[in-house]
Order: C-alpha cells, then sequence, then structure tokens
C-alpha cells in the first residue's frame, strides 16, 4: 500500500495535527461548515481551528458534538454578515473558508434552469436561492478581510456557462482587495480514495505580496478493494434492482448502462456501481450506489474511508453518515491544500 501524507484510515482520539506534520496554530474559521469536514482537514494540517457559520441547527450539533468549537453561528451566512460585534480574532484570521452549496451548478443537476430560483435545500431547510451564496460569500470575506481565503464549489462552476459565474467571483474577490487563483482539483490524486473534482478559488489580501500558490498532486491512486470489508453477502436490493444487477456486466459502471443494454431505456444513471479494482466514483448525499461484487450498500467503515472521515465520528446514522460525508469537501483534500497554503504563504508572513 503507497504512503499518503495524511492518512484517509483516522480517529479523531489519535489527536491534531497528522502525524508528521507541525502543529503551527495558524488560525482558520468556517463557513457552511455542514458535518465538519474541512475542518478536520485543516487540524490534521496544522491549523489551529476556531469554529464557524452553520445554517441548519442539527448539523451544527454533528459539528459541535465532532469538533467543541470555540466560536459556533447557527444561522443564515446572511445574518452573520450582518453583525456588528464578533470576536476580535475573527478580524485577524490566517485564513477564512467557505463552500457555499452548490447544487445548481453541479453537472448532474439542472444548472441553468435553477439560476435564480428559489428552493428549499437539504444543507438547511431554508427557502432561498442557492447560486448567490459565492458572492454572499465574498461579503464575509470583504467584512472579516483575513489573510488568505478559499472558496470550494464543484466542477460545474467553471464548465459551460456556469464560467460566468467562476469569472465573477474572481472580479469581485480582486474588488475587495485579493489575488486569486483557481484550482480544478481531483481528490483521486490527493490520497483520498474517490475520484471527487472540485473548484477551488484559493486568495490571499493583495498588500501581502505574496508568490503564485503551486498545487501539483501525485499521490497514488487508491482503490476500493484496498479497503472493501470483507463480510457475508448482506441483501440491500428491491427486487426490482436486484433484478437489474444480475444482469450487469463489467464494463457498466451504473446502472443505466445496463437497463440501455438489457431494457433499451435510459434510466438509473444515478445508482452506480462500486468496483473493487477502481476509485470510488464522486460520494454524493443519497446512499444510492451497490458494489458491483455484492448486492449491497458502502458500509459505515467504507463510507468514512472513501470520506475521508474519521472512524470515531459522532452522527446519527448510516443515511445521515453518508449524507453529511456526501456533502463535505473530504478532510484529507482539505488537508492537502491547507499544507500547501501554510507552507508556501503563510510561514512567509
Amino acid at each position: 500500500m503507497a504512503e499518503h501524507r495524511f492518512p484517509y484510515v483516522w480517529n479523531i482520539s489519535d489527536g491534531y495535527p497528522a502525524k508528521g506534520i507541525e502543529a503551527h496554530g495558524k488560525t482558520v474559521f468556517g463557513t457552511f461548515i455542514c458535518g465538519g469536514g474541512s475542518s478536520f482537514g485543516y487540524k490534521l494540517a496544522g491549523f489551529h481551528h476556531l469554529g464557524g457559520v452553520e445554517l441548519d441547527p442539527k448539523i451544527a450539533e454533528v459539528y459541535k458534538a465532532n469538533h467543541h468549537p470555540e466560536h459556533l453561528f447557527n444561522m443564515d451566512i446572511r445574518d452573520f454578515n450582518a453583525l456588528t460585534e464578533l470576536p476580535a480574532e475573527l478580524y485577524n484570521l490566517d485564513l477564512l473558508d467557505g463552500s457555499p452549496p452548490c447544487s445548481t451548478f453541479s453537472t448532474a443537476g439542472s444548472r441553468e434552469d435553477a439560476w435564480g430560483k428559489e428552493k428549499k435545500f437539504a444543507e438547511g431547510q431554508k427557502l432561498q436561492t442557492l447560486d448567490d451564496l459565492v458572492f454572499i460569500y465574498c461579503d464575509t470575506i470583504a467584512k472579516l478581510k483575513p489573510k488568505c481565503c478559499l472558496l470550494e464549489n464543484v466542477s460545474g462552476l467553471v464548465k459551460g456557462n456556469a464560467k460566468s459565474y467562476a469569472k465573477r467571483i474572481v472580479k469581485r474577490l480582486n474588488e475587495i482587495g485579493y489575488d486569486v487563483q483557481v484550482f480544478l482539483l481531483n481528490a483521486a490524486t490527493m490520497g483520498v480514495p474517490q475520484a471527487r473534482e472540485r473548484v477551488f478559488f484559493i486568495g490571499h489580501r493583495k498588500d501581502l505580496d505574496l508568490p503564485k500558490l503551486v498545487l501539483n498532486f501525485r499521490e497514488e491512486p487508491i482503490l476500493f478493494g484496498e479497503f472493501q470489508e470483507d463480510i457475508p453477502d448482506i441483501e440491500e436490493m428491491t427486487p426490482h434492482f436486484r433484478a437489474i444487477w444480475d444482469k450487469r456486466r463489467k464494463g457498466d459502471t451504473n446502472m443505466s448502462h445496463t437497463c440501455i443494454r438489457e431494457e433499451n431505456t435510459n434510466k438509473l444513471f444515478s445508482v452506480r456501481y462500486i468496483h473493487r479494482e477502481r476509485v470510488v466514483q464522486t460520494l454524493t448525499s443519497n446512499r444510492t450506489d451497490f458494489l458491483y461484487d455484492q448486492p449491497r450498500h458502502l458500509t459505515e467503515f467504507e463510507i468514512k474511508c472513501v470520506g475521508t472521515f474519521p472512524q470515531d465520528y459522532k452522527y446519527g446514522g448510516v443515511d445521515q453518515l453518508h449524507f453529511l460525508t456526501g456533502m463535505s469537501v473530504p478532510p484529507v483534500m482539505t488537508a492537502q491544500i491547507a499544507y500547501q497554503i501554510y507552507r508556501q504563504w503563510l510561514t512567509r508572513l
């Protein structure tokens, strides 16, 4: 098994940072913190994570149980931006992090048809537009003026017509005083056992005069078979799914491939097969994927490995775990980026 800077199997009880990483204590604060995936990553990379902003009260409780934050604001980011009294240390951050809800930019979603429309979404159970949250987060950066900032989103934000949004984000950050670089990264090259592609807008205040950030990750891919649990067959399929699964062939990556060939119908493209000899595809918030060689979903251990979440992570139930890991940036992905921001930028300040 190849060596990885940040292990994908780990525990909160192991302590922070990850083995071999300096505990430098640079400060970071998060927005849209969800179940705490990014927060874990910053801690693994030696940062002192102060807490963050989360809209959903139930998810905020999960965050609190796992991170015990110094500052937790359970509110809409717009309400946070309107606050006039905040702890002084939030105005002197080394890094501000944010992953605004992004379903309207996903290549698997409705994209342009949903832009500008209000909807209730699972990340907070509130009626609001999603595509403007990236700019609301830019307002947060303008308010707190951190030394460095990071904005994460789906890869669809830099594809097709959504590129105009990406250009507006860069323009907005430039206007509030930040030099920004845009990176399209695949978690599979970063020691994460899933092929999760994400875009990162990473900037620093112009007055700091820092060099260009270089992010070039080439870690060996982690195939599902490296951590697949050896357990007896568990039947977790309905008769309908089982009938399709029984007709699968080696080249099929999802059930739609099977349906097109066997039934001449294009359906179930979101129900994917997980192959032991391949990297797991992007983990989504819906628990719909099945193993190719067993009629079952991922186990709790396997979900945590794919998401690089700690094995002693506290959560509600396995569906809740799948939702939280699917919604979050994998901790190891964040740790890799944070480690380079520290080494290339923050050590100069």
